[in-house]
């Protein structure tokens, strides 16, 4: 019974914690120019993601290493100083995306300027990060953020044509503006298979103690939750592509989004978009901030966990402290968030490369996983998303000049 609480608990978290600012962003503007002809790259983003969470999970269970502490083991330090600076900037980035994300919810329901409420929102999460546990970050937040199945809701009352949305299944080229397409196309990639989700996920599995016991509820948790998880992104991009594209309006801000509810849902439509994206901005910003702990803390051997008191965990804690706060300047200078979210997820992608080679080593390597390497499949999939993520890297930045 305990387990089964454990994976339903785990399935329902993931759920509410998979959406966050760049897949909300990308799957809007998406939805709003291209119509459902992009829903093939959610799907192909969600099964890595699905594969590669699930050996993240494994390798902590099993080795009791985060990803980051195997990789810097493995590999030296020489080799991790790469994925580590990589992965500040682009968390850093995507962090002050995610308060950005936040700012713009309560811009939208109180009228006042988004820039105002930047760093209340940094010392909220701070503040939760500072007393909070990591069991209140991993759940209480991802509960709440169940509301954002409204784009579920939504879609049913839509009544959208499953011979349109099983178009987007096959991939296909717009007949014009191609550069933007494809620019889109990799930014919802690189907000799908994001780094942080990795590291965050593993050093989650050694903050819980999961040991072998536990193979089964990450696979139920990793497929199951990133799945259904992904039906919500799914959800923002058919909303999009049924309400704003008949109407001309293509998302380049945020206002602009929040219309998308309004036809199914009237005035509260406007408002639980908001709430969505609010409650989503400010699970994944709690998540980024004490990803870059995570890693830093593991990187240079300090103590380091959320369930430590911050005297006890002195340098992860301040880390996190300091990593908020200066993300949230961002906000405070005035720089666009809509913008800045595009911009990090097309730079998420440039990093890709030295994050996912190492899954393919650790994951067949005996000394970590023992018994429970990775079969055919799974190697099949790492492989996949290696030479995708190495084709991502090349061409995201060359894109977000021509299209983005």
């Amino acid at each position: 019974m305990k387990k089964i609480l454990e994976i339903a608990l785990g399935i329902v978290t993931s759920i509410g914690g998979f959406l966050d600012v760049g897949a909300i962003a990308t799957a809007a503007e998406a939805g709003s120019i291209y119509g459902f002809q992009l829903i093939w790259v959610i799907i192909l983003g969600t099964i890595c993601v699905i594969f590669l969470v699930e050996m993240s999970g494994r390798l902590a269970a099993v080795s009791k290493h985060t990803l980051a502490a195997a990789v810097r083991e493995r590999f030296g330090f020489n080799f991790y100083v790469l994925p580590l600076f990589a992965e500040v900037i682009v968390d850093f980035l995507v962090l002050a995306a995610e308060i950005g994300g936040v700012c713009i919810a309560l811009q939208l329901l109180t009228g006042i300027s988004f820039q105002w409420f930047a760093l209340p929102v940094a010392f909220a999460i701070w503040l939760l990060l500072w007393k909070g546990t990591f069991g209140l970050i991993e759940n209480g937040i991802s509960l709440l953020g169940l509301i954002t199945l409204v784009f579920v809701f939504a879609t049913f009352k839509l009544h959208p044509s499953l011979t349109q949305i099983g178009s987007g299944l096959l991939p296909t080229l717009p007949k014009e503006d191609t550069a933007h397409y494809l620019f889109i196309a990799v930014s919802i990639l690189g907000a799908l298979i994001s780094p942080y989700l990795f590291y965050f996920y593993s050093s989650g599995a050694v903050e819980d103690q999961w040991d072998e016991g536990h193979i089964g509820v990450n696979r139920a948790v990793a497929s199951l939750g990133m799945g259904f998880g992904s039906i919500v992104s799914l959800g923002v991009l058919i909303v999009a592509a049924l309400v704003l594209k008949p109407k001309g309006i293509e998302v380049d801000s945020y206002e602009q989004a929040a219309l998308m509810l309004t036809d199914s849902l009237g005035y509260w439509g406007f408002v639980l978009f908001a709430l969505s994206l609010g409650i989503a901005c400010f699970g994944a910003a709690l998540e980024v901030t004490l990803d870059t702990a995570y890693i830093v803390a593991q990187a240079f051997g300090w103590n380091w966990g959320e369930n430590l008191k911050p005297k006890d965990a002195a340098r992860f804690s301040l880390v996190y402290t300091v990593f908020v706060f200066l993300a949230s300047l961002l906000m405070v200078f005035g720089v666009d968030p809509l913008q800045l979210t595009l911009f990090s997820m097309a730079i998420t992608a440039v990093i890709l490369p030295p994050v996912i080679v190492p899954f393919l080593v650790l994951m067949n390597d005996k000394l970590y996983v023992g018994k429970y390497r990775n079969g055919w499949i799974s190697n099949g999939v790492v492989i996949f998303t290696i030479v995708l993520a190495f084709v991502m890297a090349i061409v995201a930045i060359p894109l977000e000049f021509i299209g983005g």
